[in-house]
């Protein structure tokens, strides 16, 4: 089997700004490396949406190679769907690999519900903010920048950033049969996704824990790469 493409997917909560420079210190490891750049899931369905074009990106790029998909945050929960993409083309999917990222569940579930799940206190007061008309996340340059110290990085983040209504929280999420099909693995890197690392171990994945911050890959992209290959090396 040929090396796989490593294929990095944003949340849709950003862009793929909120990589850095992430992708150059993963191609100096000799690493082939993808950046899916999702901007067509602004409106329902949005999941559906945002599986859509990473599918036909990565189908471009790696034709029939196998991947490694990389998901950060809230693109966590698509991966299997994704993967079943991939292997609805009959293109293989080698490991899934979730970066300080939201875990998919049984079932369809809403991004409301999986953050009830994962933070019930923040949860509360995400609803209340979007029933009252409002959208999340609103984050600031203020808000961001102890998690991202270089002005640039962070100035390119808060640009990036795509702040989602109601509806995005309440739509069910597509499921994927016979999910997972290949090696899965944590990369937890701020103490908000600690529960969900704890839920990889139980399900006997590997996880690598860093204290790099939910941006690690602006504030310390060298360091993250190296956890991520790391976390490679255990599945």
């Amino acid at each position: 089997m040929a090396d796989p493409f490593l294929v990095l997917l944003h949340s849709p909560f950003t862009g793929l700004s909120a990589w850095g420079r992430l992708p150059a210190e993963l191609r100096a490891t000799g690493y082939e490396t993808v950046v899916v750049e999702v901007t067509e899931d602004d409106r329902p369905p949005y999941a559906q949406r945002y599986v859509a074009s990473a599918a036909l990106q990565i189908a471009r790029a790696a034709g029939q190679r196998p991947v490694i998909l990389v998901g950060h945050s809230g693109a966590g929960p698509l991966l299997p769907q994704i993967g079943f993409a991939r292997r609805a083309a009959r293109a293989p999917v080698a490991a899934y690999l979730f970066c300080d990222a939201s875990l998919p569940r049984p079932g369809t579930p809403t991004r409301l519900e999986l953050l009830e799940f994962e933070a019930p206190e923040q949860a509360a007061e995400v609803r209340a903010v979007l029933e009252a008309g409002g959208m999340f996340p609103a984050w600031t340059d203020a808000d961001l920048r102890p998690l991202v110290p270089d002005d640039h990085d962070r100035a390119a983040l808060v640009r990036s950033l795509r702040p989602r209504p109601l509806g995005f929280f309440t739509e069910p999420l597509p499921s994927a049969p016979d999910w997972p099909d290949a090696p899965c693995g944590y990369l937890r890197t701020s103490a908000a996704y600690d529960r969900l690392a704890r839920v990889a171990a139980a399900r006997d994945w590997p996880v690598v824990s860093r204290d790099g911050g939910h941006f690690a890959a602006l504030a310390d992209p060298d360091g993250l790469a190296r956890d991520l290959l790391a976390l490679l090396d255990r599945l």
